[in-house]
C-alpha cells in the first residue's frame, strides 16, 4: 500500500472523527461534573440543522456554525434544568432530547427550507485555504491540504480541554463536583453552577460537532445524517476513560472504521454493501465489550445532588 493511499486514509479518518471528537469532549465535561448526557445525538442533530439554516439565512458559514453552537447550548440548558434543577432521571431526559431533536429537525426542514431539505445548492461550506508553502511540504503538506478548519479546531480543543480539566482551578472544581459533590459544597464550590456550566458547554460542543458534520463534510442537512454518531461519541467517552486524549484516540479508532468502509469499497472484494456499512458500529461494540469494567467514570456521575442532604 503506497504512502499516498495511507495519507488519504488517515486524512479521511481525521475528517470523519472530527464531529465525534467535539461531541465526546462535550460528553466528558458533562460527565466530569456528574451529569450523564445521553442527549449528545440529539444535540448533534439540532446543531447540524441550525448550522445549515444559519448559513442559508445569513450567507455565512461562520454564522451557521454560531447558530449550531447556540442551538446545541439551548438543548444543553434544557437537559441541565431537567437533570439538575428538577432532578429528573438523566438517561430519560437525554433520551427525550434525542427524540425531540430528531422530530423538530424533520418538521423544520419543510417549514424553513420549503421542503428542499437543505440541499448543497443553497449553502456553502467553510473555505479552507492554506499557504502553498505548507502544501509543498512532503507528506505533511499533502495531509494538511486534505483537512478542514474543523479538524484543526477539534485537535486544538482536545489540548485545551485537557489543560482546563487538569491544570486550572476550574478543572479541579469540575472534577471535585463530579467525584464528591458534598465535599465540594462544603469547600464553597457551587455544585449547581458548575454542573450547569458543564452541561451547557456539553451541548455547545455537541452542536459544534453537528455543524462540523453538516458544513465541514457535506454542506447540507438531511434526515438521518447524524446516524448514531452521538452514541458513538458517548462510547468514545467511556472507551477513552473520560479523558480528552483518550476520547481523541477512541474517536480516531471508530472513525477509521468508517474511513476503511469507504476505502474498502474500492478494493473490489465483492462483498455486500451492508458489510462495509456496519464496520464502524461493530468496531464500536467490540471495543466497548473489551473494555467493560476496565474504565472508571466519575463517582457521582448520574446522581442528582440535593444541597443539605445526608
Amino acid at each position: 500500500m503506497s504512502s499516498v493511499i495511507l495519507i488519504n486514509l488517515f486524512a479521511q479518518t481525521l475528517r470523519i472523527a472530527t464531529p465525534l471528537i467535539f461531541a465526546a469532549l462535550g460528553g466528558i465535561f458533562s460527565e466530569k461534573s456528574g451529569v450523564v448526557n445521553i442527549g449528545l445525538e440529539g444535540m448533534m442533530v439540532i446543531g447540524a440543522f441550525f448550522a445549515v439554516y444559519g448559513s442559508y439565512t445569513t450567507g455565512s458559514p461562520v454564522m451557521g456554525i454560531l447558530f449550531g453552537v447556540i442551538a446545541g447550548g439551548v438543548l444543553g440548558l434544557i437537559h441541565a434544568v431537567l437533570s439538575i434543577h428538577l432532578r429528573a432521571d438523566q438517561v430519560i431526559s437525554g433520551t427525550a432530547i434525542n427524540l425531540f431533536s430528531t422530530a423538530l429537525a424533520s418538521f423544520l426542514i419543510f417549514k424553513l427550507f420549503d421542503g428542499k431539505g437543505g440541499q448543497t445548492d443553497i449553502v456553502t461550506g467553510l473555505s479552507y485555504n492554506i499557504p502553498d508553502w505548507i502544501k509543498n511540504i512532503p507528506i505533511i503538506g499533502n495531509l494538511i491540504s486534505q483537512l478542514n478548519w474543523f479538524v484543526i479546531l477539534a485537535i486544538v480543543l482536545v489540548f485545551v480541554s485537557h489543560y482546563v480539566l487538569y491544570k486550572t482551578p476550574l478543572g479541579l472544581r469540575i472534577r471535585a463536583v463530579g467525584e464528591h459533590p458534598k465535599a465540594a459544597d462544603t469547600l464553597g464550590i457551587n455544585v449547581y453552577k458548575v454542573r450547569y456550566l458543564c452541561v451547557i458547554l456539553s451541548g455547545m460542543l455537541a452542536g459544534l460537532g453537528g455543524a462540523a458534520l453538516s458544513l465541514g463534510i457535506t454542506p447540507l442537512y438531511r434526515e438521518g445524517m447524524v446516524a448514531g454518531r452521538g452514541f458513538i461519541a458517548l462510547a468514545a467517552v467511556i472507551f477513552g476513560n473520560w479523558q480528552p486524549f483518550g476520547a481523541l484516540g477512541a474517536s480516531l479508532l471508530f472513525a477509521f472504521g468508517s474511513a476503511f468502509n469507504i476505502f474498502a469499497q474500492g478494493l473490489s472484494w465483492n462483498l455486500p454493501t451492508e458489510v462495509y456499512d456496519v464496520i464502524p458500529y461493530v468496531l464500536t461494540m467490540v471495543a466497548l465489550a473489551g473494555f467493560v469494567g476496565k474504565t472508571t467514570g466519575p463517582l457521582a456521575s448520574g446522581k442528582p445532588y440535593i444541597k443539605g442532604s445526608r
